[in-house]
């Protein structure tokens, strides 16, 4: 059973401060998936996904949330930017790689998982080969005992003794850098590639592809180390434990009942209409994003994929476009709308410390690897948060990113004169952030460029 969306939300807590409202909807849209495939095999074709838009400024946790969102969704995510598509005709990627693209994602998920299942047996099974690549062969022994006119039993089990004691060297790693000789296959480089409707970049097909199971593998000799060996005949025999066609099928599976695409920056492809010149065809990207998004087929490599049931979030600032900009029946598949709120001080001062991955716990990690332990005053904190609350009051306001350009400037020093110079206890205040920011601060002109 998958996480309850009070579970989802807080998990998104320890990340993220403050939008609960978009942490609701999310956790929601996920849930859903799960609800999806309980219901009766009639209705759960009928059962589409709400799409989301997040509207906010930049700053503010859209992106972030989309990259915890892809650590706890179970399933295919990816995260594109609307921005780098084009529509059919230009110069550019087509959108249906979008799909093409979860598909890889999904597959290389689903063989991850079968790799950790088939892992031991192909441990156990690797460690056979190389004993008998560092063992003499049964029919050596074969030739040995005709010679010595000697017991071909007692001889295999002489062998069959050494393995053993082999064996425990082996796993002892006592055998690590002892010199073995093997066969593998030698590389292929395909002359040419096959050109494909949807291009080369998205098919990713070439001679070796279509022609790679008839062709005999030519293989070739290599010394490497028994350790170097181990690494490679493991990844050998789990490539025959794993059962490729069943892994492409549960993947296409997998993407189609519960695949999330988060779609950033799609105030990008919003525009007015009878616009001209290089945003000609922001309109076009909408219309070709919108089959997708109701539901069609996409052909990728390992089959046709249906995009009906996968879940798009999209996300935007929409400084200078809204979301009424959009094409209305694009509009129509985003029944779902959350507007983020902009950050104020208050928030600063949590995101400094409250997240697992907070700026002060990071830069006081950077600064431990060097034996320095540093410190951070609540009044230092505070006082960080007000500077980037009014700096970005005055300038352009890029949320909680001017955090980042802050703590940069106030360590600035430290970071630069460590390890030469030793250190001990330091330990940051109200008076060391002001000191460090004064100059700054108060040159208007220089701040704008700055900070």
């Amino acid at each position: 059973m998958e996480m309850t969306p009070q579970e989802i939300v807080s998990e998104l807590d320890k990340y993220i401060i403050g939008q609960n409202e978009a942490k609701r909807s999310v956790a929601i849209a996920l849930r859903n998936r799960w609800r999806r495939q309980q219901v009766g095999d009639e209705l759960r074709e009928e059962i589409m996904p709400n799409n989301i838009i997040l509207i906010g400024p930049t700053g503010v946790g859209k992106t972030e949330l989309s990259r915890r969102l892809a650590r706890l969704a179970s399933a295919p995510f990816i995260k594109v930017e609307a921005s780098k598509f084009t529509e059919v005709g230009y110069v550019g990627r087509d959108v249906e790689s979008i799909i093409r693209d979860l598909v890889d994602l999904g597959v290389n998920m689903v063989r991850s998982e079968c790799i950790d299942q088939v892992q031991g047996k192909a441990i156990e099974m690797a460690t056979d080969r190389l004993l008998d690549i560092l063992l003499p062969a049964p029919r050596l022994l074969k030739k040995k005992a005709a010679e010595n006119d000697s017991n071909e039993d007692s001889l295999m089990e002489k062998r069959q003794r050494t393995k053993e004691k082999f064996r425990k060297q082996l796993d002892a790693g006592q055998l690590d850098d002892r010199m073995i000789e093997m066969d593998v296959p030698q590389e292929f480089t395909p002359l040419m590639q096959v050109i494909s409707p949807i291009g080369i970049e998205e098919m990713g097909m070439n001679l070796q592809d279509l022609f790679g199971p008839m062709m005999p593998k030519k293989m070739k000799k290599r010394r490497m180390t028994v350790a170097e060996g181990m690494v490679y005949l493991i990844q050998e025999e789990t490539q025959k434990l794993i059962d490729m066609d069943e892994v492409i099928r549960e993947a296409i599976i997998r993407v189609e009942d519960s695949g999330i695409v988060f779609l950033d920056e799609i105030d990008k492809i919003a525009g007015e209409n009878g616009t001209t010149g290089p945003d000609v065809s922001r309109e076009g990207v909408q219309r070709d994003l919108l089959p997708i998004i109701e539901g069609t087929n996409v052909v990728s490599k390992y089959g046709v994929v249906r995009t009906d049931h996968v879940l798009f979030i999209a996300s935007g600032a929409f400084h200078v476009s809204k979301p009424s900009d959009l094409i209305p029946e694009l509009q129509g598949r985003f029944p779902i709308r959350v507007e983020l709120q902009s950050l104020t001080a208050e928030d600063f001062e949590r995101i400094l410390t409250e997240p697992k991955n907070a700026l002060v716990k990071q830069y006081t990690a950077l600064i431990g690897t060097e034996n320095v332990k540093i410190s951070f005053t609540k009044g230092a904190i505070k006082e960080i948060a007000d500077i980037a609350s009014e700096v970005n009051e005055k300038t352009e306001n890029i949320g909680a990113r001017r955090l980042h350009t802050i703590m940069s400037l106030v360590l600035d020093d430290i970071l630069f004169r460590l390890p030469e110079e030793k250190m001990n206890g330091l330990k940051i205040d109200r008076v060391y952030v002001r000191n460090k920011l004064k100059d700054v601060i108060a040159d208007e002109d220089l701040s704008s460029y700055i900070l």
